[in-house]
C-alpha cells in the first residue's frame, strides 16, 4: 500500500531555509536597534514599578527539543513561578498550556506591556541568536513538551517564533 500523506521533518530547500535565516537575522537586527531607546526605556519602568529585574529568563524548548534561555521583558512580580500553583485553578487553557486571562500575578506596567506585546521584545535577542525565528510556533517550556502527544511533537520540527 502507498501512504498518501507524508511528513517531512526537514526542509528540502537550503535556499529557503538559508533566505528565512538571513532575513530573521537582517529584520531582529533592524529592529533592536530602533527599539533600543524603547527597550530602554521600558527596562527603567519596570525597575522604578516593581521590584527584581527587567529581564525574565526562561528555558524553553527550540528546534528539535533543544532547551534555550527565552528573554521577555518582566511583567509579573518576582514570585509568579512560586505562585503558580496557588492560580493554577484560573488556567483557561487546555492541561497542556497554561493561560490565565487577567493574571493576578501581572505587574500593572506588565498589563500594559502585555497588551501591546511590548513583552516580546527582547525575543529579538533569541531571533538574532538563532534560537528563534521570527515566525513559527510558540516556544513551549519543558514541562508542556514532556506532556505532548505524539501528534504535537511536530512543532519541535521547526524553529520556534515571535508570531
Amino acid at each position: 500500500s502507498q501512504p498518501l500523506l507524508t511528513f517531512s521533518a526537514t526542509p528540502h530547500d537550503a535556499l529557503k531555509v538559508f533566505l528565512k535565516r538571513t532575513l530573521d537575522v537582517l529584520i531582529s537586527g533592524a529592529a533592536l536597534l530602533l527599539l533600543s531607546p524603547l527597550m530602554a526605556l521600558t527596562a527603567i519602568l519596570i525597575r522604578a514599578t516593581s521590584a527584581g529585574p527587567a529581564i525574565f529568563r526562561q528555558i524553553r524548548c527550540g528546534l528539535n527539543g533543544r532547551k534555550f534561555v527565552v528573554y521577555k521583558f518582566r511583567s509579573m512580580c518576582v514570585d509568579a513561578e512560586q505562585r503558580k500553583a496557588q492560580v493554577a485553578h484560573l488556567n483557561a487553557r487546555d492541561e497542556v498550556v497554561f493561560k490565565i486571562p487577567d493574571d493576578p500575578r501581572l505587574t500593572p506596567v506588565g498589563k500594559w506591556l502585555r497588551k501591546f506585546s511590548v513583552d516580546e521584545w527582547p525575543q529579538l535577542w533569541n531571533v538574532l541568536k538563532g534560537d528563534m525565528s521570527l515566525v513559527g510556533p510558540r516556544p513551549a517550556v519543558p514541562e508542556e513538551v514532556d506532556r505532548y502527544q505524539t501528534w504535537q511533537r511536530r512543532r519541535l520540527r521547526m524553529r520556534p517564533g515571535l508570531t
